[in-house]
């Protein structure tokens, strides 16, 4: 039987999912005080289409093995230039590197704290 995680437990295992499929640049925005579409966003880039779709893959697997947790929609798949895959709680966001830049969520949502991922960091250590 496998536990609710809360919604941070939830946006660190998509992280290390990320990091674990190579993927770059990967962040955490703690948006839950800011607005009721999710708790987290995780950011992150991947170096091409076909990687962009293996990261939102991944995670979408593992997430369902982990936590019996299916996303509630996944947007982009078919160009895999940004991928949305929504949790609810949390939204994982894969970009292009091309996307990431134009679209620069991290500068739309400047006012939440953010941690910057490391393999190994908690939340004491986030990037604020």
């Amino acid at each position: 039987m496998t536990t609710e995680p809360t919604s941070f437990e939830l946006a660190r295992a998509v992280a290390d999912l990320a990091y674990d499929r190579k993927a770059e640049a990967i962040c955490t925005l703690d948006i839950a005080a800011l607005s009721t579409v999710a708790d987290h966003f995780v950011v992150c880039t991947g170096r091409s289409h076909i990687h962009v779709r293996a990261i939102a893959e991944r995670v979408e697997q593992e997430i369902k093995q982990a936590f019996a947790r299916r996303p509630l929609s996944v947007e982009g798949l078919d160009t895999s230039r940004w991928v949305l895959v929504d949790y609810g709680d949390v939204v994982l966001h894969v970009f292009q590197a091309a996307e990431r830049g134009l679209y620069d969520i991290e500068r739309l949502w400047a006012n939440a704290p953010r941690w910057n991922y490391e393999e190994g960091s908690d939340k004491e250590h986030a990037s604020v």
